[in-house]
């Protein structure tokens, strides 16, 4: 009888809070109709998303969804830099070479304590502006083959911003390897020490320990977390907006700015960032359901 009480009592306040919720979203809408006096046009929206394109007989993506596809490439670029370089930082950390363990120290210290924009910047104007080209890689790309620049365009940028890429995705994977580096560090050192014991025992060496006994049982302990950071790495993305990479909050920016449909642009931004999200989220969540039960 009480379980029952209990359960029903739950479900009364889960309505309460719905109905509470329901109340918040009509008072802000009429807030913003009546006292802002704000003409709600949501019926232009879709057309930034897909339109048809006469010449080639097709649905074509637009800005925002262009912004969407920018920010899937930035985001898949950055992880794929930003795991390894973590995982060496990691180990550096957690190694006997003391020389190692400084400059993992001081790398990851210095990057977990400068904001994301500072860093975007002292990047960009060093990559983009010194390093890149130097290595010519814009007049690479701009004299390649006309397929060859459909490849890099459809991986990685349009021929003419490929260094403002490259300089994004550097800044995002160097930034998101200090926090991976300590997930990764925290979960090493978490495991007990007699798995080392048992590794050097049966004749491993420090390096097959790592890779056949410890790392396995770590990457269980910090799939949360990394997930987490992964999933922060895309809304992290919006950051490059202010050095003008086209990817979804730098097209919401510029489509605000042309249509003055602020409140609209940004919900549908906002959605577009929780539909690139929430599936993550969700993945993660059946990979460690089914970690339990292994």
């Amino acid at each position: 009888m009480y379980c029952f009480q209990s359960k029903k009592r739950f479900q009364f306040l889960d309505v309460v809070l719905l109905l509470l919720l329901l109340y918040a979203g009509v008072y802000i809408v009429d807030r913003i109709t009546q006292q802002l006096h704000y003409n709600w046009n949501w019926g232009v929206l879709p057309q930034f998303l897909f339109y048809f394109d006469e010449e080639e007989g097709r649905w074509v993506a637009n800005y925002l969804m262009q912004g969407v596809f920018t920010t899937l490439r930035l985001s898949i670029w950055a992880a794929a830099i930003a795991l390894p370089l973590g995982l060496t930082l990691a180990l550096a950390r957690i190694g006997r070479n003391l020389y190692a363990r400084l400059v993992a120290l001081t790398a990851v210290e210095l990057l977990r304590n400068l904001p994301p924009l500072v860093l975007i910047f002292l990047f960009y104007f060093f990559l983009a502006d010194q390093l890149i080209p130097v290595l010519q890689l814009d007049l690479l790309v701009q004299t390649a083959s006309p397929f060859t620049q459909k490849i890099v365009a459809l991986v990685l940028a349009p021929p003419h911003q490929v260094s403002t890429v490259l300089a994004a995705l550097v800044t995002l994977a160097v930034f998101e390897s200090a926090y991976i580096a300590e997930i990764i560090r925290s979960g090493i050192q978490s495991i007990d020490r007699s798995q080392w014991e048992a590794a050097k025992a049966l004749g491993l060496t420090r390096l097959q320990s790592l890779r056949h006994v410890i790392l396995p049982q770590a990457f269980r302990r910090i799939l949360p977390p990394l997930a987490g950071q992964m999933i922060s790495l895309v809304k992290d993305s919006a950051i490059v907006s202010v050095i003008s990479i086209e990817e979804l909050t730098y097209q919401g920016t510029q489509l605000m700015a042309s249509t003055y449909m602020t409140i609209e642009v940004w919900l549908t931004v906002a959605v577009l960032y929780f539909v690139l999200t929430f599936p993550c989220s969700w993945l993660v969540s059946r990979m460690e359901q089914r970690q339990k039960r292994l």
